[in-house]
């Protein structure tokens, strides 16, 4: 649906924000669920699966939606604290009529968010959105006793979902062998991650793993990578897996502790894939994928493609493809033979498939993309003034096509609008990364200049 009219409350993925501050505060959980539960009126009496992550302020978001829901007619469904991609799973597999993740992703703990997902584990249509959007203009309407909804515990959602990662690798697959570090960054996989990995057989150093309510992504995770970086060194392990609050994203250190981020697992699972007729064609990546990854996969004869920054805009470009592999450099990867939305276990577990099966350490396995010096650094803009005014003027366009010229064709640039904050992203990656500095320096000057003077 390519609708013109602009939606309030959600953003590409869901609704997120500072809790105490609209709209994520109990009064406006509770209408959301109820708002919710009138949008799926076409499912009376049915459920909607709740999970969260390990914020404090799960508890209070968890209560009000389901007291929303309730009061709509919805029954609740409560698997406490849950990876996000095990929510999506859930959902398509049970008879939920929609699922929600109660999440704020990778920001720190004093934000908390909802995502959402439809009956058959994806995203929810912009029709459905809309839908919930206009109900939240009214005011809740509580069904008659005798119709509202009812709230029970899902038993085995965390072993349920365990087995369905398993069941997406080879039943070979024998990790004996390896010592693996694995940051859960406080957060949702605190317990799935280490009760998947030592099914698989691997030695657990685990980290990230006693969340307190308010240290999730607290200087550990993917969000944080030095950090397992310096584990995998001090205990001399054959990988570091690290994890954001709600494991949709992972990013992975080698033994020696440097860092593979979403870019080199695409290309790690993309030319496996292609040995073993496992990918359809190609990869979609984002504007911000490193060159060296679209680089490496033409020297491979794989099809790259980039997509606007975002999961959904990835999901979207990988369906009008019909290819089953993208992500993004944060870590975030699809794998649609195996799940509707990034997954940061099955993404981990998919790799040390790789590596079990070839006998090749990810240093490896990686060794054959170059990635290039690529720097970003957000600029603040004035308030009062759009960032599309900015990117149009004309010093902030004659300073890209100036550092155009001296990249020629061993770089590139992107300038984009951050869509949370008055800032722009300004990205160059190019051969020299003293360079690729000195440019970034140019582009923050003409952008700082140009919001001056509007």
């Amino acid at each position: 649906m390519n609708s013109t009219v602009n939606k309030r409350y959600f953003g590409t993925d869901g609704i997120r924000g500072r809790v105490g501050e609209k709209p994520i505060t109990p009064e406006d959980m509770l209408h959301l669920g109820w708002a919710t539960g009138k949008a799926l009126a076409l499912h009376p009496g049915g459920e909607v699966l709740i999970g969260k992550d390990t914020r404090e302020s799960g508890y209070l978001m968890e209560s009000a939606l389901e007291s929303g829901l309730s009061a709509a007619g919805m029954g609740v469904v409560l698997t406490g604290p849950l990876p996000t991609p095990a929510v999506a799973f859930l959902t398509r597999t049970s008879d939920a009529a929609a699922g929600i993740m109660i999440s704020a992703s990778h920001n720190p703990y004093h934000d908390n968010g909802v995502k959402f997902f439809s009956s058959d584990g994806q995203k929810l249509s912009d029709e459905l959105e809309f839908k919930i959007e206009t109900l939240l203009a009214d005011e809740n309407q509580t069904v008659e006793s005798g119709a509202l909804g009812k709230a029970r515990r899902h038993t085995r959602a965390a072993d349920d979902y365990v087995d369905y990662c398993l069941e997406q690798v080879g039943a070979d697959l024998d990790l004996k062998d390896f010592t693996i570090v694995l940051d859960c960054a406080h957060g949702a996989a605190y317990e799935v991650g280490p009760k998947l990995l030592n099914k698989l057989g691997a030695e657990v150093v685990l980290a990230g793993a006693l969340p307190d309510g308010k240290n999730i992504n607290d200087e550990c995770g993917s969000v944080h990578p030095q950090h397992i970086s310096e584990l995998v060194k001090k205990h001399n392990a054959d990988l570091g897996i690290a994890l954001d609050g709600d494991a949709d994203r992972v990013v992975l250190a080698d033994a020696s502790g440097k860092i593979v981020d979403g870019d080199g697992i695409l290309y790690v699972l993309g030319v496996y894939g292609q040995r073993n007729l496992q990918v359809a064609d190609g990869i979609v990546g984002t504007v911000m994928s490193n060159l060296g990854l679209e680089l490496a996969c033409q020297e491979r004869g794989i099809a790259f493609e980039r997509s606007s920054v975002g999961d959904r805009h990835v999901l979207e470009k990988m369906y009008a493809n019909s290819w089953t592999l993208g992500g993004e450099a944060s870590g975030h990867i699809i794998q649609l033979d195996k799940s509707t939305t990034g997954d940061g276990l099955l993404t981990a577990i998919s790799v040390l498939e790789v590596m079990h099966s070839t006998g090749r350490t990810l240093a490896e396995l990686v060794s054959s993309m170059q990635i290039y010096p690529q720097s970003m650094i957000n600029v603040p803009i004035n308030g009062s003034v759009s960032a599309a005014i900015v990117l149009g003027d004309e010093t902030v366009i004659n300073a890209v096509r100036e550092v155009e010229s001296v990249l020629d064709c061993n770089g590139r640039v992107v300038l984009r609008p951050s869509g949370t904050e008055p800032v722009i992203r300004v990205m160059v990656e190019g051969v020299d990364a003293e360079q690729v500095e000195t440019l970034v320096e140019q582009l923050r000057m003409a952008v700082v200049s140009s919001s001056a003077k509007h």
